[in-house]
């Protein structure tokens, strides 16, 4: 998981310095007053979305797999649990019957 938000960030930081360059050439627009730096994070954000989502696919799909099996893991975790303490409860209830 955490290779796959490293790999997102350096697409995104891969955005910036482009969107940067751009801007910085003239290709793409200053922005409006003050609002330069904001105006590349934005545009940075918005093409990095989607190049992460098909750059990044296989990545995403291992990443997760990996949250799915620790779901698994947790909820055999939660059963196995609760089934000692049913079984618990079961012998206390059947040990006050006999007394």
């Amino acid at each position: 998981m955490l290779r796959y938000t490293l790999m997102r960030l350096g697409v995104f930081a891969g955005c910036l310095a482009a969107v940067w360059g751009l801007v910085y050439l003239g290709v793409f627009p200053r922005g409006l007053g003050d609002s330069n730096g904001m105006w590349i994070l934005l545009l940075s954000l918005v093409l990095s979305a989607p190049l992460s989502f098909v750059l990044l696919r296989k990545e995403r799909d291992r990443a997760s797999e990996t949250v799915v099996r620790r779901v698994d893991r947790m909820k055999a975790g939660l059963e196995s649990s609760r089934s000692q303490e049913d079984e618990a409860a079961d012998s206390a209830h059947a040990q006050g019957q006999a007394s």
